[in-house]
């Protein structure tokens, strides 16, 4: 089975460069938690911070400046996966955090004669 690093890496290889309507530098930017300023910059901020506030006119502001469903979806994917992939690093560094705290604490101890 591969590893999830590699299977991130992929992920992520295909959202910012793989095929798509949305260039490669929007989509990198909406990873990024970024847009293009005007109503591409507000749709990510929301998905970015509040993607479960998202409703019909936000959609709706993005048709208006000329984006096509294609795009919308493509730069919501970016920026959901984006925020995922900084959430999952910052638990994973917290946990390694935690874990070497915790055997820096064990390695104070001695077992002969109890905390150093």
């Amino acid at each position: 089975m591969a590893d999830t690093a590699d299977l991130k890496a992929a992920v992520r290889r295909a959202i910012l460069e793989g095929r798509g309507r949305a260039s490669v530098d929007e989509r990198r930017r909406a990873y990024d938690g970024e847009g293009a300023p005007g109503a591409v910059a507000s749709y990510v901020a929301k998905v970015r911070d509040h993607a479960y506030k998202i409703v019909d006119d936000d959609v709706a502001a993005l048709r208006a400046a000329g984006l096509d469903d294609d795009r919308i979806f493509e730069l919501t994917v970016a920026t959901a996966v984006g925020k995922a992939s900084r959430q999952f690093d910052a638990a994973v560094a917290a946990l390694d955090e935690a874990v070497a705290a915790h055997a820096g604490a064990d390695a104070a101890v001695d077992p002969g004669k109890g905390v150093a």
